[in-house]
């Protein structure tokens, strides 16, 4: 017999490990970051990492913000799209450089071409945010978590 493909919840992160989810959610609001670079970083991470939570629950929160469909639409392809500034292109790069991490660490070009757009205040808040939405991801997806918008549980 194949296994389901539909995803289940397998528990509740938030009630199962409420201290543990409490400090995360206290990480990610202590990272201070442009809101639209913040968005990106958390959708393009949650892209690669395959988790449909924090993809739902971000490109919500981005479109809320003012983010535009078409580049959300076309965020997985950015190297490709006129649409992302270069500031953008460089959170992007060095989000897939630590999300995909490899063995050798985040290549120094990528570091370099992100250290042209950002401070280095500005740095640590980006590697922190890319660190907080990596986690999340890992997280829901282990517990199996699925988002409900607002208007999603409105409609029950």
């Amino acid at each position: 017999m194949a296994a389901s493909t539909t995803p289940r919840t397998r528990f509740s992160f938030a009630r199962e490990a409420r201290e543990v989810y409490r400090a995360m959610s206290a990480f990610g609001r202590s990272v201070e970051l442009d809101a639209t670079v913040h968005e990106l970083v958390e959708i393009r991470a949650s892209q690669i990492n395959g988790c449909a939570y924090c993809l739902d629950l971000h490109t919500h929160t981005a479109r809320e913000k003012g983010e535009s469909e078409r580049r959300l639409h076309v965020l997985a392809a950015w190297r490709e799209s006129p649409l992302f500034s270069e500031r953008e292109r460089a959170a992007l790069a060095l989000t897939e450089a630590i999300t995909l991490l490899p063995q050798a660490g985040v290549p120094d070009e990528v570091y370099d071409a992100a250290a042209q757009h950002f401070t280095t205040a500005e740095l640590a808040q980006l590697i922190s945010a890319i660190a907080v939405i990596n986690s999340w991801n890992r997280l829901m997806v282990a517990s199996g978590a699925v988002y409900e918008a607002p208007e999603d549980r409105d409609q029950r």
